[in-house]
Protein backbone atom coordinates (compact mmCIF):
# COMPACT_ATOMS: atom_id res chain seq x y z
CA UNK A 1 0.00 0.00 0.00
CA UNK A 2 1.15 3.57 -0.81
CA UNK A 3 1.25 6.83 0.76
CA UNK A 4 -1.37 7.81 -1.67
CA UNK A 5 -4.15 5.09 -0.17
CA UNK A 6 -4.50 7.29 3.05
CA UNK A 7 -4.25 10.77 1.51
CA UNK A 8 -6.05 10.58 -1.65
CA UNK A 9 -5.87 13.47 -3.67
CA UNK A 10 -3.12 15.15 -2.14
CA UNK A 11 0.08 13.52 -4.15
CA UNK A 12 3.13 15.88 -4.43
CA UNK A 13 2.93 18.15 -6.96
CA UNK A 14 -0.91 17.85 -7.25
CA UNK A 15 -2.75 20.81 -8.00
CA UNK A 16 -3.28 22.28 -4.11
CA UNK A 17 -0.66 20.24 -2.24
CA UNK A 18 1.84 21.37 -0.57
CA UNK A 19 4.95 23.16 -2.21
CA UNK A 20 8.35 21.27 -1.60
CA UNK A 21 10.70 23.90 0.49
CA UNK A 22 13.83 24.67 -0.85
CA UNK A 23 16.39 22.93 1.03
CA UNK A 24 18.40 23.94 3.70
CA UNK A 25 15.22 25.95 5.06
CA UNK A 26 13.15 23.98 7.67
CA UNK A 27 9.73 24.12 7.59
CA UNK A 28 7.38 26.75 8.66
CA UNK A 29 10.32 29.37 8.43
CA UNK A 30 9.22 32.38 7.30
CA UNK A 31 9.79 33.30 3.17
CA UNK A 32 12.79 35.92 2.84
CA UNK A 33 11.62 39.30 1.63
CA UNK A 34 12.70 41.24 -1.40
CA UNK A 35 12.50 44.91 -0.30
CA UNK A 36 11.71 47.58 -3.10
CA UNK A 37 15.05 49.46 -3.75
CA UNK A 38 15.02 52.89 -1.96
CA UNK A 39 14.29 56.14 -4.25
CA UNK A 40 17.14 58.38 -1.62
CA UNK A 41 19.58 56.28 -2.47
CA UNK A 42 19.26 55.74 -5.82
CA UNK A 43 18.99 59.73 -6.78
CA UNK A 44 22.06 59.84 -4.36
CA UNK A 45 24.41 57.55 -6.49
CA UNK A 46 22.88 59.22 -10.13
CA UNK A 47 24.08 62.45 -8.49
CA UNK A 48 27.78 61.48 -7.65
CA UNK A 49 27.58 59.68 -11.39
CA UNK A 50 27.12 63.24 -12.96
CA UNK A 51 29.25 64.89 -9.96
CA UNK A 52 32.56 62.49 -11.10
CA UNK A 53 31.27 62.46 -15.17
CA UNK A 54 31.88 66.63 -14.90
CA UNK A 55 34.56 66.77 -13.11
CA UNK A 56 36.29 64.48 -15.71
CA UNK A 57 34.82 66.92 -18.24
CA UNK A 58 36.13 69.89 -16.43
CA UNK A 59 39.71 68.79 -16.53
CA UNK A 60 39.49 67.10 -19.45
CA UNK A 61 38.70 70.03 -21.12
CA UNK A 62 41.51 72.04 -19.28
CA UNK A 63 44.55 69.12 -20.46
CA UNK A 64 42.98 69.45 -24.02
CA UNK A 65 43.36 73.46 -23.63
CA UNK A 66 46.68 73.10 -22.13
CA UNK A 67 48.08 70.80 -24.62
CA UNK A 68 46.46 72.97 -27.58
CA UNK A 69 48.25 76.25 -25.99
CA UNK A 70 51.57 74.10 -26.12
CA UNK A 71 51.37 73.33 -29.73
CA UNK A 72 50.61 76.61 -30.51
CA UNK A 73 53.67 77.88 -28.81
CA UNK A 74 55.96 75.44 -30.31
CA UNK A 75 54.62 76.29 -33.76
CA UNK A 76 57.12 79.36 -35.75
CA UNK A 77 55.17 82.68 -35.09
CA UNK A 78 53.46 84.03 -38.70
CA UNK A 79 56.28 85.89 -40.61
CA UNK A 80 55.13 89.39 -42.25
CA UNK A 81 55.80 89.13 -45.84
CA UNK A 82 54.78 90.91 -48.96
CA UNK A 83 52.66 89.52 -51.72
CA UNK A 84 53.52 89.39 -55.38
CA UNK A 85 56.33 90.42 -57.45
CA UNK A 86 56.57 94.21 -55.87
CA UNK A 87 57.13 97.47 -58.02
CA UNK A 88 59.62 100.12 -58.27
CA UNK A 89 63.42 99.55 -58.83
CA UNK A 90 66.36 99.40 -55.48
CA UNK A 91 70.04 98.21 -55.98
CA UNK A 92 70.73 95.60 -52.75
CA UNK A 93 75.01 94.43 -52.76
CA UNK A 94 75.98 91.36 -51.29
CA UNK A 95 79.37 91.17 -50.54
CA UNK A 96 81.80 88.57 -50.49
CA UNK A 97 81.17 86.09 -47.55
CA UNK A 98 77.58 87.52 -46.56
CA UNK A 99 75.22 85.21 -45.02
CA UNK A 100 71.58 85.07 -45.13
CA UNK A 101 70.74 86.91 -41.86
CA UNK A 102 72.91 89.71 -43.22
CA UNK A 103 71.33 89.11 -46.81
CA UNK A 104 68.03 89.69 -45.11
CA UNK A 105 68.76 92.42 -43.21
CA UNK A 106 69.92 94.68 -46.20
CA UNK A 107 66.72 93.44 -48.21
CA UNK A 108 64.61 94.77 -45.18
CA UNK A 109 66.38 98.19 -44.73
CA UNK A 110 65.96 98.87 -49.08
CA UNK A 111 61.79 97.83 -48.84
CA UNK A 112 62.84 94.98 -50.58
CA UNK A 113 60.76 92.13 -48.63
CA UNK A 114 58.69 92.66 -45.54
CA UNK A 115 60.54 90.92 -42.96
CA UNK A 116 64.11 89.35 -42.26
CA UNK A 117 62.35 85.86 -41.06
CA UNK A 118 60.13 85.51 -44.19
CA UNK A 119 63.42 85.87 -46.08
CA UNK A 120 65.30 83.11 -44.42
CA UNK A 121 62.95 81.29 -44.15
CA UNK A 122 62.22 81.28 -47.69
CA UNK A 123 66.19 80.70 -48.18
CA UNK A 124 66.27 77.75 -45.65
CA UNK A 125 63.16 75.70 -47.30
CA UNK A 126 64.98 76.11 -50.91
CA UNK A 127 67.74 73.52 -51.55
CA UNK A 128 68.15 75.38 -54.69
CA UNK A 129 69.07 78.39 -52.30
CA UNK A 130 71.79 76.16 -50.64
CA UNK A 131 75.03 78.32 -51.38
CA UNK A 132 74.09 80.14 -54.24
CA UNK A 133 73.73 83.79 -53.65
CA UNK A 134 76.69 85.01 -54.96
CA UNK A 135 78.20 88.96 -54.58
CA UNK A 136 77.58 91.38 -56.66
CA UNK A 137 74.75 94.04 -56.53
CA UNK A 138 70.83 93.18 -57.62
CA UNK A 139 68.29 94.70 -59.08
CA UNK A 140 65.01 93.98 -57.15
CA UNK A 141 61.39 95.94 -56.45
CA UNK A 142 60.16 96.72 -53.46
CA UNK A 143 57.72 95.04 -51.36
CA UNK A 144 58.57 92.06 -53.21
CA UNK A 145 57.53 88.51 -51.22
CA UNK A 146 60.19 86.79 -49.83
CA UNK A 147 60.00 83.68 -52.39
CA UNK A 148 60.19 86.42 -55.74
CA UNK A 149 63.23 88.28 -53.90
CA UNK A 150 65.12 84.99 -53.20
CA UNK A 151 64.33 83.55 -56.75
CA UNK A 152 66.37 86.84 -58.20
CA UNK A 153 69.25 86.43 -55.82
CA UNK A 154 70.00 82.62 -56.66
CA UNK A 155 70.29 83.80 -60.04
CA UNK A 156 73.95 84.42 -60.58
CA UNK A 157 72.87 86.07 -63.96
CA UNK A 158 71.62 88.65 -61.88
CA UNK A 159 74.41 89.69 -60.45
CA UNK A 160 76.01 92.44 -61.31
CA UNK A 161 79.88 92.55 -59.89
CA UNK A 162 83.30 92.17 -61.01
CA UNK A 163 84.80 89.11 -60.49
CA UNK A 164 89.07 89.44 -60.62
CA UNK A 165 90.45 86.08 -61.64
CA UNK A 166 93.19 84.58 -59.42
CA UNK A 167 97.24 85.51 -60.67
CA UNK A 168 96.25 88.80 -62.94
CA UNK A 169 98.37 91.38 -62.88
CA UNK A 170 97.39 95.20 -61.88
CA UNK A 171 97.18 95.96 -65.45
CA UNK A 172 94.57 93.48 -66.27
CA UNK A 173 92.38 94.28 -63.05
CA UNK A 174 92.71 98.27 -63.89
CA UNK A 175 91.40 97.04 -67.25
CA UNK A 176 88.49 95.05 -66.21
CA UNK A 177 87.28 98.51 -64.06
CA UNK A 178 87.81 100.73 -66.69
CA UNK A 179 85.28 98.16 -68.79
CA UNK A 180 82.71 97.41 -65.83
CA UNK A 181 82.39 100.95 -65.30
CA UNK A 182 82.73 102.61 -68.53
CA UNK A 183 85.75 104.44 -68.10
CA UNK A 184 87.91 105.88 -70.94
CA UNK A 185 90.88 103.56 -71.20
CA UNK A 186 93.97 103.71 -68.25
CA UNK A 187 91.48 105.81 -65.96
CA UNK A 188 91.92 102.83 -63.14
CA UNK A 189 95.14 102.79 -63.52
CA UNK A 190 96.14 106.53 -63.02
CA UNK A 191 94.10 106.89 -59.86
CA UNK A 192 96.16 104.03 -58.76
CA UNK A 193 98.81 105.56 -59.77
CA UNK A 194 98.11 109.15 -58.34
CA UNK A 195 95.81 108.29 -55.77
CA UNK A 196 97.48 105.51 -54.02
CA UNK A 197 98.24 106.68 -50.76
CA UNK A 198 94.20 106.55 -50.49
CA UNK A 199 94.53 102.81 -50.78
CA UNK A 200 95.29 101.68 -47.55
CA UNK A 201 98.45 99.90 -48.63
CA UNK A 202 101.22 98.96 -46.01
CA UNK A 203 104.14 101.30 -45.95
CA UNK A 204 106.34 98.59 -47.43
CA UNK A 205 104.79 98.33 -50.68
CA UNK A 206 106.22 102.00 -51.45
CA UNK A 207 102.75 102.48 -53.14
CA UNK A 208 102.68 99.85 -55.51
CA UNK A 209 99.08 97.97 -55.70
CA UNK A 210 100.43 94.96 -57.44
CA UNK A 211 99.91 91.85 -54.87
CA UNK A 212 97.41 93.13 -52.85
CA UNK A 213 94.64 93.63 -55.38
CA UNK A 214 92.63 90.40 -54.11
CA UNK A 215 91.04 88.31 -56.33
CA UNK A 216 87.25 87.79 -55.66
CA UNK A 217 84.28 88.60 -56.53
CA UNK A 218 83.09 92.74 -56.00
CA UNK A 219 79.77 94.45 -55.77
CA UNK A 220 79.03 97.13 -58.26
CA UNK A 221 76.27 100.06 -57.72
CA UNK A 222 75.41 102.63 -60.04
CA UNK A 223 77.76 105.15 -57.25
CA UNK A 224 80.87 102.66 -57.42
CA UNK A 225 84.02 104.28 -58.53
CA UNK A 226 87.19 102.74 -59.23
CA UNK A 227 88.82 104.21 -56.34
CA UNK A 228 86.36 102.29 -53.91
CA UNK A 229 86.89 98.85 -55.83
CA UNK A 230 90.27 98.79 -55.16
CA UNK A 231 90.08 100.23 -52.11
CA UNK A 232 88.13 96.89 -51.26
CA UNK A 233 90.92 94.58 -52.90
CA UNK A 234 93.38 95.74 -50.86
CA UNK A 235 91.10 95.91 -47.69
CA UNK A 236 90.61 92.15 -48.71
CA UNK A 237 93.96 91.36 -48.83
CA UNK A 238 95.04 92.95 -45.80
CA UNK A 239 92.61 90.71 -43.73
CA UNK A 240 93.88 87.72 -46.07
CA UNK A 241 97.07 88.00 -44.95
CA UNK A 242 96.43 88.95 -41.45
CA UNK A 243 94.00 86.15 -41.07
CA UNK A 244 96.77 83.58 -42.09
CA UNK A 245 99.47 85.35 -39.92
CA UNK A 246 101.78 86.67 -41.91
CA UNK A 247 103.90 88.64 -40.06
CA UNK A 248 104.25 85.87 -37.62
CA UNK A 249 105.24 82.98 -40.21
CA UNK A 250 107.30 85.02 -42.63
CA UNK A 251 110.29 85.24 -40.18
CA UNK A 252 110.31 81.01 -40.57
CA UNK A 253 110.77 81.23 -43.72
CA UNK A 254 113.09 83.89 -43.65
CA UNK A 255 110.67 86.37 -45.21
CA UNK A 256 109.68 89.51 -44.91
CA UNK A 257 105.36 89.99 -45.43
CA UNK A 258 105.93 91.65 -48.66
CA UNK A 259 108.53 88.62 -49.45
CA UNK A 260 105.72 85.86 -48.78
CA UNK A 261 103.26 87.76 -51.28
CA UNK A 262 105.93 87.95 -53.74
CA UNK A 263 106.74 84.24 -53.33
CA UNK A 264 102.91 83.61 -53.50
CA UNK A 265 102.58 85.64 -56.74
CA UNK A 266 104.84 83.69 -58.29
CA UNK A 267 103.90 80.52 -56.99
CA UNK A 268 100.57 81.29 -58.46
CA UNK A 269 102.38 82.21 -62.08
CA UNK A 270 104.28 78.74 -62.01
CA UNK A 271 101.98 76.09 -60.64
CA UNK A 272 100.23 73.81 -63.41
CA UNK A 273 97.44 73.21 -60.41
CA UNK A 274 96.56 73.88 -56.58
CA UNK A 275 98.03 70.83 -56.08
CA UNK A 276 101.16 71.00 -57.18
CA UNK A 277 101.98 75.59 -55.28
CA UNK A 278 103.52 73.70 -52.00
CA UNK A 279 105.74 72.25 -54.11
CA UNK A 280 107.10 75.09 -56.04
CA UNK A 281 107.10 77.16 -53.39
CA UNK A 282 109.70 74.73 -51.34
CA UNK A 283 111.63 75.17 -54.74
CA UNK A 284 111.56 78.77 -54.34
CA UNK A 285 112.67 78.57 -50.55
CA UNK A 286 115.18 75.69 -51.41
CA UNK A 287 117.29 77.78 -54.02
CA UNK A 288 116.89 81.28 -51.98
CA UNK A 289 118.35 79.30 -48.79
CA UNK A 290 121.15 77.96 -51.45
CA UNK A 291 121.66 81.45 -53.25
CA UNK A 292 120.51 80.10 -56.65
CA UNK A 293 119.00 82.13 -58.68
CA UNK A 294 115.30 81.35 -59.34
CA UNK A 295 115.54 81.52 -63.09
CA UNK A 296 111.90 81.56 -63.21
CA UNK A 297 110.08 82.44 -67.08
CA UNK A 298 107.19 84.22 -65.05
CA UNK A 299 109.27 87.12 -63.67
CA UNK A 300 110.40 88.19 -67.44
CA UNK A 301 107.04 87.38 -68.69
CA UNK A 302 105.82 90.30 -66.01
CA UNK A 303 108.50 92.89 -67.19
CA UNK A 304 107.42 92.19 -70.52
CA UNK A 305 104.13 92.47 -69.90
CA UNK A 306 103.04 89.07 -71.49
CA UNK A 307 102.08 85.29 -71.17
CA UNK A 308 103.92 83.16 -73.45
CA UNK A 309 105.45 79.87 -72.77
CA UNK A 310 108.04 81.00 -75.34
CA UNK A 311 111.21 82.08 -73.83
CA UNK A 312 114.38 82.47 -75.51
CA UNK A 313 118.59 82.71 -74.31
CA UNK A 314 117.74 86.59 -75.68
CA UNK A 315 115.29 86.83 -72.95
CA UNK A 316 116.89 85.71 -70.41
CA UNK A 317 119.60 88.30 -70.84
CA UNK A 318 116.87 90.99 -70.32
CA UNK A 319 118.02 94.08 -68.40
CA UNK A 320 115.57 94.49 -65.95
CA UNK A 321 115.50 93.84 -62.02
CA UNK A 322 112.42 91.08 -62.54
CA UNK A 323 114.80 89.26 -64.74
CA UNK A 324 115.15 86.42 -62.02
CA UNK A 325 118.16 84.39 -64.39
CA UNK A 326 120.38 87.59 -64.01
CA UNK A 327 119.59 89.38 -60.38
CA UNK A 328 119.54 86.81 -57.17
CA UNK A 329 116.77 86.91 -54.65
CA UNK A 330 113.26 87.83 -55.09
CA UNK A 331 112.20 90.51 -57.11
CA UNK A 332 111.03 93.75 -55.86
CA UNK A 333 107.14 93.49 -56.01
CA UNK A 334 104.76 90.64 -56.38
CA UNK A 335 104.07 89.55 -60.29
CA UNK A 336 100.30 89.23 -59.60
CA UNK A 337 97.34 88.93 -57.32
CA UNK A 338 97.98 85.33 -55.86
CA UNK A 339 94.65 83.92 -54.47
CA UNK A 340 94.09 81.97 -51.22
CA UNK A 341 95.40 78.78 -52.25
CA UNK A 342 98.49 80.26 -53.54
CA UNK A 343 99.23 82.48 -50.20
CA UNK A 344 98.60 79.40 -48.47
CA UNK A 345 101.36 77.27 -50.00
CA UNK A 346 103.60 80.67 -49.24
CA UNK A 347 102.84 80.39 -45.77
CA UNK A 348 103.40 76.27 -45.20
CA UNK A 349 105.58 74.76 -48.51
CA UNK A 350 105.77 70.91 -48.68
CA UNK A 351 108.14 69.63 -46.96
CA UNK A 352 111.08 68.22 -49.60
CA UNK A 353 114.65 68.68 -51.01
CA UNK A 354 113.62 69.44 -54.92
CA UNK A 355 115.45 72.27 -56.63
CA UNK A 356 113.70 71.96 -59.83
CA UNK A 357 110.68 71.51 -61.92
CA UNK A 358 109.06 71.64 -65.36
CA UNK A 359 105.90 71.05 -66.28
CA UNK A 360 106.61 68.26 -69.20
CA UNK A 361 103.28 68.46 -70.11
CA UNK A 362 99.63 69.77 -68.81
CA UNK A 363 99.12 68.05 -65.42
CA UNK A 364 102.64 66.62 -65.25
CA UNK A 365 104.81 68.65 -63.36
CA UNK A 366 108.03 67.41 -62.07
CA UNK A 367 109.93 67.85 -59.29
CA UNK A 368 113.55 66.85 -58.49
CA UNK A 369 117.21 67.67 -56.66
CA UNK A 370 119.10 66.36 -59.20
CA UNK A 371 120.41 68.71 -62.23
CA UNK A 372 120.47 65.70 -64.62
CA UNK A 373 116.80 64.44 -63.89
CA UNK A 374 115.55 67.91 -64.75
CA UNK A 375 117.72 67.76 -67.76
CA UNK A 376 115.94 64.59 -68.79
CA UNK A 377 112.48 66.31 -68.20
CA UNK A 378 113.22 69.17 -69.80
CA UNK A 379 114.36 67.32 -73.19
CA UNK A 380 110.79 65.17 -72.71
CA UNK A 381 109.34 68.61 -72.39
CA UNK A 382 111.22 69.78 -75.27
CA UNK A 383 110.02 66.87 -77.55
CA UNK A 384 106.44 67.54 -77.03
CA UNK A 385 106.61 70.92 -77.84
CA UNK A 386 108.20 70.03 -81.11
CA UNK A 387 105.39 67.92 -81.76
CA UNK A 388 102.71 70.39 -81.22
CA UNK A 389 101.56 71.32 -85.18
CA UNK A 390 102.69 75.06 -86.23
CA UNK A 391 100.25 77.74 -85.47
CA UNK A 392 98.39 75.55 -82.44
CA UNK A 393 97.73 77.08 -79.20
CA UNK A 394 99.95 76.02 -76.92
CA UNK A 395 98.79 73.90 -73.76
CA UNK A 396 98.32 75.83 -70.71
CA UNK A 397 101.19 75.29 -68.47
CA UNK A 398 102.84 78.18 -66.83
CA UNK A 399 105.94 76.60 -65.41
CA UNK A 400 107.20 74.84 -68.60
CA UNK A 401 110.69 75.85 -70.15
CA UNK A 402 110.84 76.88 -73.76
CA UNK A 403 112.98 74.80 -76.35
CA UNK A 404 114.84 78.20 -77.55
CA UNK A 405 115.93 78.52 -73.76
CA UNK A 406 118.63 75.76 -74.19
CA UNK A 407 116.65 73.70 -71.81
CA UNK A 408 117.01 76.42 -68.95
CA UNK A 409 113.26 78.53 -68.13
CA UNK A 410 110.48 77.88 -65.89
CA UNK A 411 110.78 75.48 -63.11
CA UNK A 412 114.18 76.45 -62.38
CA UNK A 413 116.86 74.30 -64.71
CA UNK A 414 119.93 75.23 -64.50
CA UNK A 415 122.26 75.32 -61.39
Amino acid sequence: MTDQDFHPGLTPGHLGAPVLEPEGRPPGAPRPRFDAPDPHRRRNGLACGLTAFALVAVFGGIGLTGYSWFQAQRRPPAAADFAGQGTGSVQVSVPEGAGLSQIASALVRNGVVASSLAFTRAAKGSAAAAGRIQPGTYTLKQRMSAAAALAILIDPANANGLTIPEGWRGYQIYAAIDKKLNLPAGTTQKIAQDQGAELGLPDFANGSPEGYLFPAKYSVTDGTTALDLLKQMVDRAGKEFSRDDAGVVAPNLGQTVYGLITVASMVQGEADNTEDMGRVARVIYNRLAKGMPLQLDSTINYALGRSTLNTSVTDTRLDSPYNTYVHPGLPPTPISNPGRQAIMAALDPTPGDWLYFVTVKPGDTRFTDSFDVQQRNVAEFNANRAAVKPGASDPASPAAPDPAAGGSGSGAATP
